[in-house]
């Protein structure tokens, strides 16, 4: 028994010498929270993780997120001694590791696998990126959610194909940010008791001791919230933190926060409890006296691992894992014989495949000048396309009503704790939280839709922001999309929403003109693998185009030429509802012998992806006389329109008043437009004269 306890603190040690000479080698990073934590993660991955080194894309593995991304090193640390084999882009497991020895060396530099925190992709073995406090939690619950609606869809009676557990390692930090509690009431709402949250409660921040902001009693907020509530009073107790797992594994009715009394750089004979361990290097003379106190085979040593260290956790995670995998594996290939279409969904859904037929049901709309709005539409393409695609699932911010997005057809039905398998979720009035939430559905290989009015995304740019590092393919619906929202003035009428969203690289930004391109729209999102989607939709009806006169939608192409014209006078572009304007003034000025151009660009991400032919033939260079017209700040459309060219934009904030009083307050005339133009073609021919 000696020598097992033994055996455990050596590895133990590991973890934390690795952490203190990797963040002094890079001479960056946080040493003391992965020196304090290093237990309670060896013990988790050692003796309860459901988790195969050898295959960490295996579907039914628990997920561990390191929610406190700057103690990376603590998972980097664990993924190195489990000896975790990297897997390439198109899920094939790779021969090498995924951190071997040198990249910790490299911790911190260019092209290491050992970034500052946590990155998605890039690591094999991190579940989510984690760098934002509060966002690893808050993405945990997502993938809790996900594991319940995939167990009930596809488990049969003797088959328990799906059903892992999610283990998410939080500081004070993640406890502080209200990400964090708006994500943990509904995970206490819905009862998820296969999350476990395992805060570390070592009472340092960065200004010093937590007794300078944060001194709540948070035990008592989680039992408040639904949840059940363990301690373990020091981290090195490993028969404590065995009981507090043992006590998650028996809880079924809620999720389970365990306190983890800490130290933050712990054996550190001048920086423990110190904040100045929290984010800066120990120094070497520090790490060597920590060494010695660890009884450390060789305080002069770097990144040394010692003897026995590989096989002892290869003997307990790396055996467990791999009896678990092959037993799942075993299972399911039986369950492909019993029921082939259910695993034939499970692998397309893992490899983000799309059912056959998944479009066949996808309205098309006659034209209507007198319209639908972009919301309505999409409800139509939505529930459509659902029905067709059973792992497509998702809801509101308490908004579904408004923003059209719940699904209809039969059997869709609502997720709650006593019907985890449903496909509408009701995320309650916690925006921010949503989208994290969306985002660990997606991780999980869901394809996970969330909506809300466009003004409040500015709650949820942080995870919005992480779906696109992480190239996950999220939808994220906003409706009542420009000052057409009227009335409610200018705290709900989003203005700049627009322009800073089309600035987050690696993400589709479509805000479609009629309802047939809303139906492209989503056409154009669902093909989408590895980049997500922000779906901008109006509230107010948008005439639909008759397109045997104008040419048909082609929102895969970003923009078009929406009118059938050669060698136009000046080119009108616009977005969403503004593509109506654009077209009823080019029909004025056609009737004064002008030849106006009609731009649609719902996407400017998708134009820039173009050759450049076609680009010049949709914005010929030839055409100087240019007019974009967009309820929203005007900010970017010079790259469009010139630094000459006329933008019918908005330069500052809405108003509160009838839509009709508002369009002509901000310039969205028929007769502005006109006259935006004829002064552009004017100046054209007056600069044409001077060369």
């Amino acid at each position: 028994m000696t020598v097992q306890v033994d055996k455990d603190l050596l590895c133990i040690n590991t973890i934390r010498t690795l952490a203190m000479d990797a963040v002094q080698e890079a001479k960056s990073g946080h040493p003391g929270t992965p020196m304090g934590l290093a237990p309670v993660a060896y013990y988790l991955w050692q003796n309860l993780l459901r988790f195969d080194p050898e295959d960490p894309i295996w579907p039914n593995r628990d997920r561990f997120v390191l929610s406190c991304g700057h103690a990376s090193m603590l998972l980097y640390s664990m993924l190195h001694l489990a000896q975790v084999k990297a897997v390439n882009p198109k899920y094939e497991v790779q021969g090498k590791l995924s951190v071997p020895l040198d990249d910790i060396k490299r911790f911190r530099q260019i092209d290491s696998r050992c970034a500052g925190h946590p990155e998605y992709r890039w690591t094999s073995g991190v579940e989510t990126t984690t760098g934002p406090l509060g966002q690893g939690v808050a993405t945990s619950v997502g993938m809790a959610i996900a594991s319940r609606w995939m167990a009930s869809h596809f488990n049969r009676p003797g088959f328990e194909i799906m059903g892992y557990n999610v283990f998410a390692m939080a500081g004070d930090g993640c406890m502080m940010e209200g990400v964090s509690y708006e994500a943990a009431s509904l995970a206490g709402h819905l009862g998820l008791s296969n999350l476990c949250w395992i805060w570390d409660n070592n009472r340092i921040t960065i200004e010093g001791s937590t007794d300078v902001a944060f001194t709540e009693d948070v035990a008592t907020r989680f039992i408040a919230a639904g949840w059940a509530v363990m301690r373990v009073g020091d981290a090195n107790d490993l028969t404590m933190l065995g009981r507090a797992f043992n006590f998650f594994n028996k809880v079924t009715d809620r999720p389970t926060l365990i306190i983890v009394d800490s130290h933050i750089a712990y054996g550190a004979p001048n920086k423990q409890d110190h904040h100045s361990a929290h984010g800066e290097p120990l120094g070497w003379d520090e790490i060597k006296a920590t060494k010695k106190a660890y009884n450390w085979p060789d305080p002069d040593a770097k990144f040394l691992v010692p003897d026995g260290v590989y096989d002892h956790i290869s003997g307990g995670l790396g055996a467990r894992g791999k009896k678990l995998r092959s037993e799942w594996m075993e299972q399911f290939e039986k369950y492909k014989a019993e029921y082939p279409d259910l695993a034939k969904e499970l692998y397309q859904m893992q490899h983000r495949q799309l059912p056959e037929g998944w479009d066949k049901d996808i309205p098309s709309f006659p034209a209507d000048a007198k319209g639908v709005a972009g919301r309505d539409a999409s409800a139509k393409v939505l529930n459509a396309i659902a029905k067709n695609v059973p792992w497509l699932i998702g809801g509101s911010a308490d908004l579904a009503p408004s923003t059209k997005t719940r699904l209809t057809f039969q059997g869709a039905g609502d997720m709650q704790r006593e019907a985890p398998g449903g496909r509408n979720m009701h995320f309650g009035v916690r925006e921010h939280a949503m989208h994290s939430i969306l985002n660990g559905l997606s991780l999980s290989k869901i394809r996970p839709f969330g909506s809300q009015f466009m003004i409040f995304s500015d709650y949820a740019r942080a995870p919005i922001r992480l779906s696109a590092i992480m190239e996950l393919p999220v939808v994220h619906i906003f409706t009542h999309d420009s000052i057409g929202v009227g009335e409610d003035g200018p705290t709900h009428q989003p203005i700049e929403q627009l322009a800073s969203m089309r600035a987050i690289p690696g993400i589709l930004v479509l805000r479609p003109g009629d309802a047939n391109e809303v139906a492209d729209a989503w056409r154009v999102i669902m093909a989408q693998k590895h980049e997500p989607a922000i779906l901008i939709l109006s509230r107010q009806a948008m005439a639909t185009l008759d397109r045997t006169k104008y040419n048909p939608s082609q929102v895969g192409r970003g923009a078009y030429c929406v009118t059938k014209d050669e060698h136009p006078d000046v080119i009108l572009m616009g977005t969403g509802s503004e593509v109506e304007l654009c077209v009823e003034a080019s029909e004025h000025l056609a009737k004064e012998g002008i030849k106006a151009r009609v731009v649609s660009m719902p996407s400017w991400e998708l134009f820039e992806k173009q050759d450049e032919a076609y680009r010049n033939s949709v914005l010929p260079k030839s055409v100087r006389a240019r007019v974009a017209v967009e309820k929203a700040s005007t900010f970017g459309w010079a790259r469009y329109t010139g630094l000459d060219g006329a933008i019918v934009g908005m330069e500052t904030f809405g108003a509160s008043a009838p839509l009709a009083e508002l369009q002509k307050k901000f310039g969205f005339t028929v007769e502005n437009v006109v006259k935006k133009a004829k002064a552009q073609i004017a100046q054209a021919c007056a600069d044409k004269g001077k060369e």
